[in-house]
Formats: C-alpha cells, structure tokens, sequence
C-alpha cells in the first residue's frame, strides 16, 4: 500500500486531534480540545526526543496508540516531518486503507487524541528535536504498538 503525503491543515486533521500553531500575532492561543487523559491516577509526562531524519520514501509496518492518552507532539527544531494516522478498524486495530500521511511544517505540532492509530515519530531533512506530553501511569496500557501490513509513504505530487 502506498501513502502519499498530503500538507496537514487542521481541517484533514482533525477526525484524529488537533494541529498546534502560534498565532500570527502577539497574544496568546489555547489548543486544548483534544487534550485527554482517561486515568484519574495518571500523571502528567513531558519528554524531549531528538530524532535523526529519514529519507523518502519510507517503508514501515508499525503503528501505535495511546488508549488513555492524548499525545502531543511540539517541535522545537524540525524540518517537515511524518504525522500518520489511522482510523479504527472492524477489529479495533487501524484500518490501514483508510489512513492519512501529512508532512507537517517544522512550526506546526500536533495533540493525537486519546485512542488514535499513528505512527512513530519520523522526520525529513534533518535532525529535529521535540517535547512530547501525555499522561502515563508506568503499566503497559501507557502504549501500544501493532504491526501492520508493510506500507510505503511517498512525496505528493
């Protein structure tokens, strides 16, 4: 299967979450709406990850979800890179056919809601670097990764 990358606007993105920007002009924006954590017990989890770019296209097999967890996604340095995400499938895994790639723009960031198929953190033309929130309690139910049937993500047109 192919994927071909698409620009990520809130609008596309928006059945899986929330696209993050600074506004155009001095003040202040909150983007909150997709921010969720279904355990009381949990706790807040902010990580920085730096991350090496990979080139197109990019072949995988590999998605994953936080089933109680919003998970967000801020560059702090960046080029493009990947935000892939799938809907639910008959049998609760990601339906593969129906899944969307978008090169994200290194100012924008993303808040996967709780329960969406997406895939690992991938970047393009350089090394990039990340804060990452969500809500994690240290039990397995904190991620979980599937394999999927191989897929391939390539530029647009």
């Amino acid at each position: 299967m192919r994927l071909i990358l698409e620009p990520l606007t809130a609008e596309a993105f928006a059945p899986f979450g929330e696209v993050l920007a600074c506004p155009g002009e001095p003040g202040r924006v909150y983007i909150e709406a997709a921010l969720a954590n279904r355990r009381a017990h949990a706790k807040p989890s902010l990580s920085f990850s730096t991350k090496e770019p990979a080139s197109l296209p990019i072949a995988s097999s590999t998605m994953e979800r936080h089933l109680h967890s919003s998970q967000s996604f801020v560059p702090m340095e960046a080029g493009r890179w990947l935000v892939l995400v799938a809907p639910h499938g008959a049998d609760g895994g990601p339906d593969m056919a129906r899944a969307r790639a978008f090169a994200a723009a290194p100012d924008q960031g993303v808040t996967y809601g709780a329960d969406v198929w997406h895939h690992p953190s991938t970047v393009f033309d350089r090394n990039a670097r990340f804060a990452i929130f969500m809500w994690k309690d240290g039990s397995s139910a904190d991620d979980e990764f599937v394999q999927v049937a191989p897929f391939t993500v390539v530029e647009g047109a």
